[in-house]
């Protein structure tokens, strides 16, 4: 039995392969790049069931890997989310959306988070949206500045993802409670003894 080789082409994907005559006479499959993906897509018109509460989560993040890491852990915890990349976005999605919860990082391009906070807070239809900040400043000042715009709480990067997502959980929940002013003055006394 003599090997040959075959070429898969059409899609841009080119392999080489030795070909074996298939155990009950029929061809093998070759997948080509159009495949990739189609033995795992739902069937169209399925809902998507990933996100099995009602909780939307805002992340705002210049860094896409900061982003994913959120959406990842936010979304195999039930939450829905959507993204923003920098202020402007963030404002445009926030008022659009309506969030339960903000996860919004300081340094951004273009309005930078306190910016962004400053006008979320200065506008009816989005002031009482939670504001979590995210951000590589761990300075005690710019805690301080995040509670003085009005925010709930501030997670410093590096962060644990597992960690974050349950800050999230805990704030959206306790804010639903009627708790916010207490979760501030928990933070503030934080700030304070640190």
């Amino acid at each position: 039995m003599s090997a040959r080789l075959n070429r898969t082409r059409g899609t841009g994907l080119e392999r080489t392969r030795r070909s074996r005559p298939h155990p009950r006479g029929r061809a093998p499959r070759t997948w080509s790049r159009r495949d990739a993906g189609t033995r795992f897509r739902a069937a169209p018109g399925t809902p998507d069931t990933r996100a099995i509460s009602n909780e939307r989560v805002l992340i705002v993040d210049d860094e896409s890997a900061i982003r994913l890491i959120c959406r990842l852990n936010l979304g195999s915890s039930g939450f829905a989310t959507s993204e923003a990349a920098d202020g402007n976005a963030a404002l445009a999605v926030a008022r659009a959306e309506q969030p339960d919860l903000i996860l919004l990082d300081v340094m951004l391009p273009g309005k930078d988070g306190w910016q962004v906070a400053e006008e979320l807070s200065a506008r009816q239809e989005t002031r009482d949206i939670p504001i979590l900040f995210l951000s590589a400043r761990s300075d005690r000042i710019d805690e301080s500045r995040g509670y003085e715009l009005g925010g709930v709480g501030y997670i410093t990067k590096p962060f644990d993802p597992n960690v974050m997502t349950d800050v999230v959980r805990d704030v959206i929940e306790r804010v639903r409670r009627g708790e916010r002013d207490e979760l501030r003055r928990e933070w503030r006394d934080r700030i304070r003894h640190d």
